[in-house]
């Protein structure tokens, strides 16, 4: 069984702390998996969405991590594609470092993320193009493509993938509004990214999170 978590109470860095070794050590013990693999209904494989999945949590800690994080734009890195409809990235993996260097990619910018979520100022906000956001904020989207992603990675790489209720509950409160409180945590997460059907609600074709704390929104 996953660890548990409080339910109650907002998200934090030891979410997004949570989530990422959940993954990496579900990632590692997979057996002799087909990286090229496409991932769930992602266009990518399976390799792609992992260096996807690290380069947002290194985005989410770039854009809090400026003394004045900008509210109007993105930190300016360049970010590239390795080949046409492949995700658009500042972080990749050096394929020759094997399966191991791609996960301790992962691992590493989740601890980015973690370490900058915990030690922000909680009255920082910073660009997102969902509402600009505080490092709550930051932390529960973190968790979501930690989550989500590896629900598509764990589809490609035919393996299970059960994340705790507990901090699915939290993300859907700080980031889903409009979802259900009465279904299934994990399924309505799901269904709130646009991968899955809940009783009385089909799959979304179109999906967003709000970013902005519940106190900056109009």
């Amino acid at each position: 069984m996953p660890e548990t978590r409080g339910s109650r109470g907002p998200v934090t860095a030891d979410d997004v702390e949570y989530a990422v070794r959940l993954a990496v050590t579900t990632l590692r013990a997979a057996t002799a998996p087909d990286w090229d693999a496409k991932a769930g209904s992602l266009e990518w494989s399976c390799w792609e969405t992992v260096e996807h999945l690290a380069d947002d949590l290194f985005s989410y800690a770039a854009q809090l991590g400026p003394a004045s994080p900008p509210l109007d734009t993105h930190v300016p890195f360049v970010w590239s594609r390795k080949k046409p409809g492949g995700p658009a990235n500042v972080i990749f993996a050096d394929r020759d470092a094997g399966t191991a260097g791609l996960l301790q990619v992962l691992e590493a910018c989740g601890a980015l993320l973690t370490a900058v979520v915990r030690t922000a100022p909680p009255a920082v906000r910073s660009h997102h193009v969902f509402g600009a956001s505080d490092p709550e904020g930051f932390a529960a989207m973190g968790v979501v493509e930690t989550l989500v992603h590896m629900y598509d990675i764990a589809e490609g790489l035919g393996i299970g993938w059960v994340p705790d209720a507990d901090v699915c509950h939290r993300v859907l409160l700080r980031l889903f509004p409009h979802a259900p409180t009465d279904t299934d945590r994990w399924l309505t997460l799901l269904w709130a990214t646009g991968r899955a059907e809940i009783p009385g609600r089909p799959r979304l074709t179109q999906w967003r999170w709000h970013g902005a704390p519940a106190a900056d929104r109009q």
